[in-house]
């Protein structure tokens, strides 16, 4: 069998083949991470953004490549997790744009729409780094259009066979990979998406989305904080509208007397509508003026809240469960999101005045939607975001460009880092100060954790064994032992200078009150002269994240 064209229908099962298959290995992606530490996932945010992606094109009939790449790259931009389900997002983006206004390709043509990913990738990057995914969809690319086969199975094999060979380099490329005896992460995942694109065409497959073990990460209001009266707006009204050309602007203008909790978002062709309405029809007449109307779903909130009374702790409410108070509520000057894990870290940045945490960070990244979302719900003109970890960040950002509210992402890598922001933010300072004072104040934070290690490896000069607990500052595994509070007060001892005042502990689930008073106590006695904190932040994973400033 050989296929000198490829349509929309081949495409559809390629990319949900693909989306299997990451799902099925993305255990094994995640053990590729180069630290040894219990959060690797990499293959987790990856997976749930094509998973996303592909929800969004499931049961599309058209037979246009054009028209499923589109679709398939608006699922991913918003299902975005991580710094590689961002990039992954990005790569289909660009794959969309080579596949634009065609019914089918061919071999060259499908080709170019690879390289287009590759270019949409590395625009993405801000400092690209070779060794990782990008390199691997660069060289993808380049071997497509190199290619001499006019048969799209003959092609997509080469192209698998010379990434497999390219991703088997990438320790020589990345001297950490190697000292961590790995490939690249978010490389194998990439990967496994290409063998599961060329396995669907070679085998003629025809598939369906298999069930995902992941949990919805959708986060809701208690369903019992509120009475059936309080839902101004009954119908949870969300649609897209499918024409060139349309004024966000004006039709967000057009429909925000007839509901709330409204998100207008273009995208490209395409505007995505959420609004509570008490008229979905006046809604819907209004929106098929300026185009063709798709994924058309209303829901009757109040009969929704009477069922689900008694499922809280699964659904635990839905953005509808906003009080009269809230949504009646002047517009403020600032409003604040933070992600976070752990009920204790969650409460302090809510004593702070954050309005909205997002459940989240290390093992499970928000997604552009979950980062949208909140946005959406904050009356602010301006609000601030602490994505309070590095694989956060692009998603924040991606998430800011996606709406017209002027959204300010603080680049906070730790949840020091985002503490320290909330605490010297200053309501009565104009806002380019307070983003200058935030952005100073990183610098100021030294971060160190204490987790355990889950494999054995070698790294920044350390023999590391499972099951050793780890000690890391600022990014690097600074000691290695077998007692947390040992290392802890370590890594602290180390962080330390002259000039250090403040040392706060956040003490996670696996740590012992006592035995962490006892550190509190060994700590006041060797450093007097500063200021010494605690707090239970019931994180996972983590027994302390330490700072020091």
């Amino acid at each position: 069998m050989e296929y000198l064209k490829i349509n929309g229908t081949h495409f559809y099962n390629m990319v949900i083949n693909a989306s299997n298959k990451l799902e099925e290995q993305k255990v094994f992606v995640n053990s590729l991470n180069v630290f040894p530490v219990p959060d690797g996932d990499t293959g987790t945010n990856m997976s749930m953004t094509f998973r996303a992606a592909v929800t969004e094109i499931e049961g599309m009939s058209t037979t246009s490549i054009g028209e499923i790449s589109k679709k398939l790259a608006k699922g991913a931009l918003m299902g975005a997790r991580g710094n590689s389900g961002v990039i992954l997002s990005q790569v289909f983006r660009g794959i969309a744009k080579g596949l634009e206004d065609k019914e089918e390709v061919n071999s060259l043509e499908f080709a170019n729409s690879l390289l287009e990913g590759s270019r949409s990738a590395y625009k993405a990057v801000m400092r690209p780094t070779e060794g990782t995914i990008l390199t691997i969809i660069r060289t993808a690319g380049e071997s497509a259009v190199k290619s001499r086969h006019t048969d799209v199975i003959s092609l997509m094999e080469e192209v698998c066979l010379h990434s497999e060979n390219i991703l088997n380099k990438t320790p020589e490329m990345l001297p950490v990979l190697k000292k961590a005896k790995v490939v690249d992460a978010g490389g194998m995942g990439l990967l496994i998406i290409l063998k599961g694109m060329y396995e669907a065409l070679k085998n003629d497959i025809k598939a369906k989305i298999i069930s995902s073990e992941a949990n919805s990460v959708e986060s809701f209001a208690p369903a019992s904080s509120i009475e059936e009266a309080d839902i101004t707006f009954g119908y949870c009204t969300e649609f897209f509208v499918l024409g060139k050309n349309i004024s966000v602007e004006n039709f967000r203008n057009e429909l925000e007397p007839h509901g709330d909790s409204m998100i207008v978002v273009g995208i490209e062709d395409a505007v995505k509508v959420h609004i509570h309405t008490n008229d979905p029809g006046l809604v819907l007449s209004k929106a098929v003026k300026l185009g063709e109307l798709s994924k058309i779903k209303i829901d009757n909130m109040r009969e929704q809240h009477r069922h689900i009374l008694h499922e809280e702790a699964q659904f635990n409410g839905n953005e509808a469960a906003q009080t009269k108070e809230e949504k009646n509520e002047e517009k403020k000057k600032y409003g604040f999101i933070s992600v976070a894990m752990g009920d204790g870290i969650k409460n302090i940045f809510e004593d702070f005045g954050v309005d909205f945490v997002i459940e989240g960070g290390q093992t499970m990244n928000p997604s552009t939607q979950d980062i949208l979302d909140s946005i959406n719900k904050i009356n602010a003109e301006n609000i601030f975001v602490l994505p309070n970890n590095k694989n956060i960040i692009m998603a924040a950002n991606q998430a800011a460009e996606l709406t017209d509210k002027n959204i300010i992402v603080i680049p906070t890598k730790t949840i020091p880092q985002g503490i320290t922001c909330v605490t010297i933010f200053d309501a009565e300072t104009g806002l380019e100060e307070n983003v200058e004072a935030m952005k100073q104040s990183i610098a100021n934070v030294s971060t160190g954790q204490v987790t355990y290690a889950v494999r054995d490896t070698e790294m920044d000069g350390k023999n590391i064994n499972e099951g050793d607990i780890l000690g890391i500052v600022e990014g690097k595994i600074s000691q290695v032992g077998s007692d947390i509070y040992d290392v802890c007060q370590s890594i602290i001892i180390n962080m330390c200078n002259e000039d250090s005042e403040l040392i706060t502990i956040f003490y996670g689930e696996g740590a012992d009150e006592i035995k962490v008073k006892l550190l509190v106590e060994a700590l006041e006695e060797k450093y007097p002269d500063k200021d010494i904190q605690s707090y239970n932040g019931k994180q996972p994973l983590y027994y302390f994240i330490v700072s020091v400033e």
